[in-house]
C-alpha cells in the first residue's frame, strides 16, 4: 500500500512550484503587518523576523481545519486507518499512543523490554510511568522492533535523546517509506545535535517532523484540555499528525519552523531546573516572573542565532511549554531543580527521579555552545556553575542580580553603547573599590 504522506520527487517538485507562487502572498502578509503597525514587544519581534527573512506565510485556519476534519472522518469511518508506531514506553510516548488508539488509529506501542510489554498488555496500564491510568483496549504492544514498524504510515520516536540515534539506526533496515516524527525534547550529548539533525544524518531520505508543546503526560491522561505543535516542511505529514491526535481534549497546531519548535522544547528544560531550584528557596512571585521572562529572552536569543523564527517562541512550543514546565511539579526537570535547591547532588537527584531529565544534559550542551558562539546566556551559565562546578546557588544568583545594565527586549531595543558603557563604568568602580579596601587592609597605618 502506498504511503500517502511519503516524500516523493513529485512532492518536491510541487513544493518548489508552490514556493514561487506564494511570494506575492508572503509580500502581501508582510505589507499587512506593516499597515497594522503593532506596538511594543510584538512589533519588535515581528520587525526582527521580517528583517532576518524569517517571516513565514500565514496558514489559512479554516482551510486547515476543513482538511483535518476530513482526514479525521476518514480515519474513524474508513477501514484503511492511519497506521502508527510509537517507539518508547515512557510517560509521554504512552500517553500519545493511547490518544491515537482512542482516536481509532491502528496503533502499536513498542517497548524494548519483553516483560514490560507483557505487563502492559495484561494490565492495560504503564505501571512504571503512568500507574493508575487505564490504556485504551485497542492499543497494541510489541517488543519486536521490525514487527512494530512494519507497514506503518508514521513512526513516532519518544526515546531519550541519548538513545535517539541508536534507535534510528536500528529501524533503518526496516523502513519502507514511513514518515518519522520526533517526540523527544533535548540535544544529543557532545554533538549539540537536535533530534531533527540526527534524523537528517541517519535517514536523509525520510519525510520527518517534530512535535513539542506544554504536554504533561499525566494531565493528558486525565483528559485535561491540552495542545501541542507539529512542525514539518511536509503539509501532508502535518495534517496526518493532526488527524491522528486531535481530539476534544487535545488540539494539534501546525508550524513549518522545525528549528524553532524543537529548540523551544529543548531549551525550556534548562529553565525548569532553574525554577525548581528557586522554588526550593521559597522565592516570591516577582522573582518567578523575572526568571520566567528572562528565560524566554535567552531562549529566543539563542533560537535566532540558530536560525529559528523568533515569533515561534511566542507560541505553544515556546512560552507555552516554558510556562507549563516551569510551574508544575509534574515536570521532571522542575523536580530535579527542586532537589538540587534542597541540597542534593545531581547524581542523587537523578537517581531519585528514576526518569530521564533532559535539561541536565541540555545545560551542558547549551553552555558550551553559547560560550563558543558568544551568545549571552547568563541563566544557563549560572546553572552550569552550580551543577558542574559545584558553585553555591545563592552566590551565583546574587552575581546574576548584580550583572550590568541591558535593555529588556533586544528585538525591540538593541543593547546599545550606553548600556555597555554604563556596565563598564560600574565594573571599573567596583574593581576600584575592591583595590581601595585591599590597600587599606594591607596598611595598618591608614
Amino acid at each position: 500500500m502506498t504511503n500517502p504522506i511519503q516524500k516523493t520527487k513529485s512532492d518536491k517538485a510541487g513544493v518548489e512550484k508552490k514556493a514561487t507562487s506564494t511570494d506575492a502572498h508572503i509580500d502581501e502578509s508582510i505589507d499587512k503587518i506593516n499597515d497594522e503597525k503593532p506596538s511594543g514587544l510584538l512589533a519588535g519581534i515581528i520587525e526582527r523576523a521580517i528583517k532576518t527573512g524569517l517571516g513565514r506565510k500565514k496558514l489559512n485556519p479554516s482551510a486547515v481545519e476543513v482538511d483535518v476534519a476530513k482526514n479525521m472522518e476518514k480515519i474513524h469511518k474508513s477501514p484503511t486507518k492511519l497506521r502508527l508506531a510509537f517507539l518508547g514506553g515512557g510517560s509521554f510516548g504512552t500517553a500519545m499512543a493511547n490518544l491515537a488508539a482512542r482516536n481509532g488509529c491502528d496503533t502499536t506501542l513498542w517497548v524494548r523490554d519483553k516483560r514490560t510489554v507483557k505487563s502492559m498488555a495484561k494490565l492495560q496500564m504503564n505501571k512504571k510511568y503512568l500507574p493508575g491510568y487505564k490504556l485504551d483496549d485497542r492499543l497494541k504492544y510489541s517488543h519486536d522492533l521490525e514487527a512494530a514498524i512494519k507497514d506503518k504510515d508514521i513512526i513516532f520516536l519518544a526515546v531519550p535523546s541519548l538513545a535517539f540515534r541508536e534507535t534510528l539506526k536500528n529501524i533503518a533496515p526496516f523502513l519502507t517509506g514511513q514518515s518519522v516524527v520526533s517526540l523527544t525534547k533535548g540535544m544529543e550529548k557532545d554533538t549539540f545535535a537536535l533530534m531533527s539533525d540526527i534524523i537528517k544524518d541517519e535517514l536523509p531520505e525520510v519525510n520527518f517532523g517534530v512535535m513539542s508543546g506544554p504536554n504533561l503526560a499525566v494531565e493528558i491522561m486525565k483528559n485535561m484540555p491540552s495542545a501541542t505543535v507539529i512542525a514539518s516542511e511536509s503539509e501532508p505529514l502535518r495534517h496526518a499528525v493532526q488527524a491522528a491526535l486531535h481530539s476534544a481534549f487535545f488540539r494539534v497546531f501546525a508550524s513549518d519552523d522545525i528549528r524553532g519548535v524543537e529548540l523551544g522544547g529543548a531549551l525550556k528544560n534548562i529553565y525548569a531546573i532553574a525554577m525548581g531550584m528557586a522554588a526550593a528557596y521559597d522565592v516570591g512571585e516577582n522573582t518567578k516572573a523575572m526568571l520566567l521572562t528572562r528565560s524566554l529572552a535567552e531562549m529566543s536569543r539563542f533560537g535566532v542565532e540558530a536560525g529559528a523564527n523568533p515569533l515561534t517562541f511566542l507560541g505553544l512550543s515556546g512560552v507555552g511549554d516554558l510556562y507549563a514546565t516551569c510551574s508544575s511539579e509534574l515536570s521532571r526537570n522542575y523536580r530535579i531543580g527542586n532537589m538540587l535547591g534542597r541540597g542534593m547532588t545531581i547524581d542523587a537527584a537523578v537517581k531519585k527521579l528514576g526518569q530521564t531529565a533532559e535539561g541536565v544534559n541540555t545545560i551542558q550542551q547549551v553552555h558550551e555552545k553559547a560560550t563558543k558562539e558568544g551568545i549571552y546566556m547568563p541563566i544557563t551559565h549560572a546553572l552550569y556553575a552550580v551543577i558542574y562546578e559545584d558553585k553555591a546557588a545563592l552566590g551565583v544568583a546574587l552575581n546574576l542580580m548584580e550583572a550590568g545594565f541591558r535593555s529588556d527586549v533586544e528585538f525591540v531595543m538593541a543593547h546599545d553603547h550606553s548600556n555597555a558603557s554604563l556596565t563598564a563604568q560600574m565594573q571599573a568602580a567596583s574593581d576600584s573599590g575592591d583595590d581601595d579596601d585591599s590597600s587599606t587592609n594591607d596598611n595598618p597605618d591608614k
